[in-house]
């Protein structure tokens, strides 16, 4: 991996290209990043790059955070990632990581928390099928026969069963970029991307190819 970069979920748009079809996009605003730490194998073991990302005051932070800062001497931010770039040790403490280290047609990996739903009946959560909506239905959105009596005496661990929903972590590979503005630092992203409006997203180069 070459290129990552931490970004905010602006919401959901949509571009026309020279054709005239329309793309639904996923509107991202993607740093600046400023690079906070550079690891090494000699001094850490491994090769990264810790940057920060957004703005934040200084008694929001604890700390060992504000040691991080103060020696590399960058403002106080809000989220610190680590990235295993295989070119890290061609960064320096400082340098800023901006949207316009992708490029329109690349391949990304998006990973956010997803909308947290609270708890949800089966039929929302996993999308299973209603019973009758007759009257003498004794059930209607229920799961259904969690198990039988006698054999096996219980319910097998991972059945799927209503609970809580959503407020975890998502990756979705292969999003297309569709375009980049690097004046305002925006990436576009073709469908959807995980998490609400406002939220953290880590864009990595995409692990995968898409066949």
């Amino acid at each position: 991996m070459k290129k990552a970069i931490l970004a905010t979920k602006i919401g959901m748009s949509q571009v026309f290209d020279e054709n005239g079809v329309l793309t639904p996009v996923t509107v991202l605003q993607a740093g600046p990043c400023v690079v906070t730490q550079v690891k090494t194998v000699e001094k850490d073991g491994y090769a990264a790059v810790q940057v920060g990302y957004v703005d934040t005051r200084e008694k929001l932070i604890n700390k060992a955070e504000k040691g991080v800062f103060d020696k590399a001497g960058v403002s106080y931010k809000k989220f610190v990632r680590e990235f295993k770039l295989d070119n890290a040790e061609e960064y320096n403490v400082k340098d800023e990581i901006k949207a316009d280290v992708f490029e329109a047609g690349e391949k990304i990996d998006a990973t956010a928390i997803a909308k947290g739903k609270g708890f949800q009946g089966a039929i929302k959560r996993h999308g299973q099928s209603r019973g009758p909506m007759a009257h003498g239905s004794k059930y209607h959105r229920h799961a259904g026969s969690n198990g039988a009596c006698s054999d096996p005496s219980k319910v097998f661990k991972g059945k799927k069963m209503p609970g809580h929903m959503g407020a975890k972590q998502i990756t979705i590979q292969n999003l297309e970029i569709v375009r980049v503005d690097a004046e305002n630092n925006l990436l576009l992203v073709k469908g959807a991307v995980p998490g609400p409006k406002k939220a953290l997203v880590t864009i990595k180069e995409s692990v995968k190819v898409a066949r």
